[in-house]
Formats: structure tokens, C-alpha cells, sequence
């Protein structure tokens, strides 16, 4: 992926974290790809959810993917599906990110062309969001999520809600789809000491910017079973406003109130650069530190 290619990253979301079988075969179509590297795929158990990340030429990542939705249509019916994840589609989200040599209204304009294929292809009503979205009341995809899939038929016939591609009839297994462009965010958890699942949502309450916390955040709180513990779970939508750290020692200041420890935190997906040389500047104390001082850094474009 040289200097003078256009570079675009997807990050598809899809409702299996559990069944590796189903997962492998999510995610065939995007390895041995020509333009597409198939860079990460974490499956979450408690989540029951897939998140998959490709990077490539942007016309190229848009067909396999196209083509990884059609098998997640085939294999995820939703009336079956449970996970601690809010859902409303077996491929929830496709947030389309510009990396290199893109613009942010050539993004806009992919995701739009891949919202009309998906409907065209598989019937499955798309909403475009953030910075695709058509409407403001479409920017934040928790507003157009919300009532997940067993919600959405009927929120289909409000008049507000019509898809901005297909009809107002949700797929009967596959459920609706969100497809935008969007700037690079930050998928953090961070593992609480306790089971209380009251505690996190406290802690999640006092950290997002719907609650009066910090600019860029979405949280909630989450019950990990298999584990025995909760978690505060969050999208941190620009880092360049709120930092990881920041946000992982305002959680720690904030567990502290209730007697309970932060026992460990986790990214899932990918994560630029620029956003883990800030946490790793705050924690070390460097002074005059940048990306250029990591010797990856110069390799990047060999």
C-alpha cells in the first residue's frame, strides 16, 4: 500500500461472537483478497458479536465486504440471537474510514453506494449515519438503534424513520444495517473489580457526554458472566478531545467511590498510532515525544 494509493479501512460489525464456524465463514471472503487485507477479527462471547477489521483500495474493500455481508445474511437470524451488545442488524454497522490519499466526501460518497448495494443485494433496509447521515437526528447511530431489531419493524412505519435505502420492511432474520463514514474511534473496555453491574452504570453515567461527562464518549455498563466481573464499555469517537488515559484514570478515580478496582482494560479492533503515543507520553512522563521517535514509525511506508 504504497504512498500513492488510496487507503480505506472497514470496520464491519456482526451479530456471532460465539459460533468460530459461522466467524470463519464471515470473514472468508475478505482473505486472499486482491486490494484487501483482512488486518483483525475479534469474536466476544458475552457480546455475541464480530468485529472485523480490513484495510485496501477502497473499491476493492467495498465488494468483499458486499461480499461478507451476504454470507452473515445467510447465517445470523436474529430471532435466535442474544448478547449483551445492542443489535438491529446480523451486520449491525459498516463504518467506512479514510486513511490515505481520501477524502472525507469521497468516503461519504462510498458509503453511500455501499448502502444501496446492500439493499439491492439482500433486501436489508440501510440507514447512512455520522458524517453520511442525512439528517442530525441520524449523526449518533444509538438514535437510529434504538429499540434494536425486536424494536425496529415497528419503528420502521414511524414517518421519521424511513430507511435512506429500501423500504420500510425490516429483513426477517438479518434485521436493518447502519453504513457511514466516520472519523477513527476508539473501541475501549475497561474490567471492574465486582459483578455489580449498578456500579458501572454509574461509572459509565458519569463518563459520557450524554450524561454530562466527557466530550466524544459512549458508555455503558456490561455483565461479563464467564468472567464473574462487569465492565464499563465504551467508544471514545475523537481521541484528539479525550485521550485514553484520561478516560481510564477518571474510571479508576470513579470506581475508587464504590470500594472497587480497575483490574484491566482492552481495545478491540485497531486503534491509530497517534492516540497509543498519547497514553504512552502521560504514563512515562516523556517530554518532546512523537511519533517520530518509534522506529515502526519510519517503516510504515516501505
Amino acid at each position: 500500500m504504497g504512498n500513492g494509493l488510496k487507503v480505506l479501512e472497514c470496520v464491519p460489525n456482526f451479530s456471532e461472537g460465539r459460533d468460530q464456524a459461522i466467524i470463519e465463514r464471515i470473514v472468508a471472503p475478505l482473505k486472499n483478497r486482491e486490494g484487501v487485507r483482512l488486518v483483525n477479527y475479534e469474536g466476544d462471547h458475552d457480546y455475541n458479536r464480530l468485529v472485523v477489521t480490513v484495510l485496501g483500495e477502497p473499491e476493492s474493500v467495498k465488494q468483499a465486504i458486499l461480499d461478507a455481508i451476504g454470507v452473515a445474511t445467510e447465517l445470523i437470524d436474529l430471532n435466535h440471537h442474544e448478547g449483551e451488545h445492542l443489535r438491529m442488524g446480523a451486520t449491525d454497522v459498516v463504518p467506512l474510514i479514510p486513511i490515505r490519499n481520501m477524502s472525507a466526501e469521497e468516503t461519504v460518497e462510498l458509503s453511500k453506494s455501499m448502502a444501496c448495494e446492500i439493499n439491492e443485494r439482500y433486501g436489508i433496509p440501510v440507514f447512512l449515519y455520522e458524517d453520511s447521515a442525512a439528517s442530525p437526528d441520524r449523526v449518533n447511530l444509538a438514535n437510529i438503534r434504538r429499540g434494536q431489531f425486536e424494536g425496529m419493524a415497528d419503528k420502521l412505519l414511524v414517518p421519521e424513520w424511513k430507511p435512506d435505502f429500501g423500504e420500510r420492511t425490516i429483513h426477517p432474520t438479518a434485521g436493518v444495517t447502519a453504513v457511514g463514514a466516520r472519523f477513527p474511534l476508539i473501541a475501549y473496555n475497561i474490567d471492574l473489580g465486582t459483578d455489580d453491574i449498578d456500579v458501572a452504570n454509574r461509572i459509565a453515567r458519569a463518563i459520557r457526554q450524554s450524561g454530562g461527562g466527557f466530550q466524544s464518549i459512549k458508555a455503558g455498563g456490561v455483565e461479563l458472566k464467564d468472567k464473574g466481573i462487569v465492565q464499563v464499555t465504551m467508544n471514545i469517537t475523537d481521541y484528539r478531545k479525550n485521550p485514553i488515559y484520561r478516560v481510564l484514570e477518571t474510571v479508576r478515580m470513579e470506581a475508587k467511590r464504590y470500594g472497587v478496582e480497575v483490574i484491566g482494560s482492552e481495545i478491540i479492533g485497531l486503534a491509530p498510532l497517534t492516540a497509543l503515543v498519547h497514553s504512552l507520553e502521560y504514563y512515562l512522563g516523556l517530554h518532546g515525544f512523537d511519533e517520530s521517535k518509534i522506529i515502526e514509525h519510519w517503516l510504515l511506508d516501505d
